[in-house]
Order: C-alpha cells, then sequence, then structure tokens
C-alpha cells in the first residue's frame, strides 16, 4: 500500500479521508448513545440535546475559524475562499465545541458538568479520523517535518518525515486506557473531561514542533496558542492536580 492511499472503485477514486470522516462522526455518536444508556445522566434529554446542538455549532465555528489562523494567507480568489471553507481542525472544533456548551448551558440554566458521557466518544472519533490522515499522507496537513528518525516515514512526496498521525493514534489508545482507569474511582463529575482536555491539549502543544508550520506568533502556531488558551481556562484544575501530587 502506497501513501497518500487512494483506492479506486469502478473508475472512481474514493476520499478514504472523508470516508473515514463520516465514520468517525457515526461510530462515535453511537458509541455516546450507547453509553448514555448505561450511564445515570442527571441531565434531561431536552436540555441534553440543547447542549449537543450548543456543542455542534461551536465545533463547526471553532474548527473553521483555527484552521484559517493556522495559515492565515487572505486572497480573493473563489476557490481559494472555498478551500478555506472547507478547511477544519479537530482543535479548533474541540474548543469551540466546549465554549458552545457553556454558552448554551447558561442559555438554559443548567449547571450540572455535562462533559464526561463525551470523552470517549470523542476518542474514538478522532482516533478513526487520524487514520485517515495518516492514510491521506501530504494531502492533510497532519505530517511531520523531513527528519532522519527512524519512525520517518515516505508519506507521499519521497520524503522520511514525522508521521504524526500515527503518533497520536498510539497516543489516544494510551489516553483511553488511562481516562478509563480513571472513570472507575472516585471522580468528581466533569473532572474527566477536564482531564482528557488537558492531557489532548498538551499533547497537541509540543507535537506541533515537529510539523513543519509556516505562521508564527511569538515563535507558536495557532494551534499551540490555541493549547495555550485552553491549558489557561483549566488552571484551577491543573493547579489543583501539581497540589496533590506534591
Amino acid at each position: 500500500m502506497t501513501i497518500p492511499f487512494e483506492p479506486v472503485i469502478l473508475d472512481y477514486k474514493l476520499n478514504i479521508h472523508l470516508i473515514l470522516e463520516y465514520l468517525a462522526f457515526f461510530l462515535s455518536y453511537r458509541y455516546y448513545v450507547w453509553l448514555r444508556k448505561r450511564s445515570i445522566d442527571y441531565i434531561p434529554s431536552s436540555k441534553r440535546l440543547s447542549i449537543i446542538l450548543g456543542a455542534a455549532i461551536g465545533a463547526f465555528l471553532g474548527s473553521r475559524i483555527i484552521a484559517l489562523l493556522e495559515n492565515p494567507v487572505f486572497t480573493y480568489d473563489v476557490s481559494a475562499i472555498i478551500a478555506y471553507l472547507n478547511s477544519k481542525t479537530i482543535m479548533g472544533g474541540l474548543f469551540g465545541g466546549l465554549l458552545g456548551v457553556e454558552i448554551a448551558k447558561k442559555i438554559i440554566g443548567e449547571k450540572q458538568s455535562s462533559g464526561d458521557l463525551f470523552v470517549f466518544p470523542i476518542i474514538l472519533g478522532i482516533f478513526i479520523g487520524r487514520i485517515g490522515c495518516f492514510l491521506s499522507g501530504i494531502n492533510e496537513f497532519t505530517y511531520g517535518k523531513v527528519t532522519t528518525f527512524f519512525l520517518g516515514m515516505n508519506l507521499g512526496d519521497n520524503l522520511k518525515r514525522h508521521p504524526i498521525a500515527l503518533y497520536e493514534l498510539v497516543f489516544l489508545v494510551l489516553l483511553f486506557l488511562f481516562l478509563s482507569k480513571l472513570k472507575h474511582t472516585n471522580l468528581k463529575n466533569g473532572l474527566l473531561f477536564q482531564y482528557f482536555m488537558i492531557c489532548y491539549f498538551g499533547f497537541r502543544f509540543f507535537i506541533e514542533f515537529l510539523k513543519p508550520n509556516v505562521f508564527f506568533i511569538f515563535g507558536l502556531s495557532s494551534i499551540q496558542i490555541l493549547c495555550l488558551i485552553c491549558l489557561t481556562y483549566y488552571y484551577k484544575t491543573i493547579f489543583n492536580l501539581f497540589k496533590n501530587a506534591s
């Protein structure tokens, strides 16, 4: 198999990344429904739907805004504008979804933490999506810098690059196992989602140093700046983690 992986069926070239992206949405949602049936959810279904709607709107806007900021080249070319509208990033989607949820909860007057049920479905969705990113090679900006490291791979341009998508797949498996163990401890409601966000955004902050970014602010990419904003948002949780560990 060569990368990018572009299978052809009946003379039609399949967009494997798009297929896996839709599969990720479908399976992660079904996983969420399965988990909710087997969990005690203190939020009524009507309010839960409002929260999901807020998350969806926030994720849609956030994923595209951050994707645009990742490489803000402004042009009036129609094809470039369409490309901007189609570009998206999971980091913006996660943080935008978080803000969307908080706004929705303010509107409906819900004070219960609502994120824990989403943690494992989100990890599953990201995992499936990252498989698509890896198979897309250099067609998706999830590849790394040119490297002589023994894990370097040819992702479609005949250069040895860091396979960042593969690194993330390994991290997601470890994160899933780690949070699964934490779930069975006496965690305060809402902490599981906070730990997920802290771990994932912390990982992405450091892995960004291996990407060939071209736009920087104070030496950091827009994704890294978003990571710092997210970690600052959870500064109390991070402080308590260090306090309890000492």
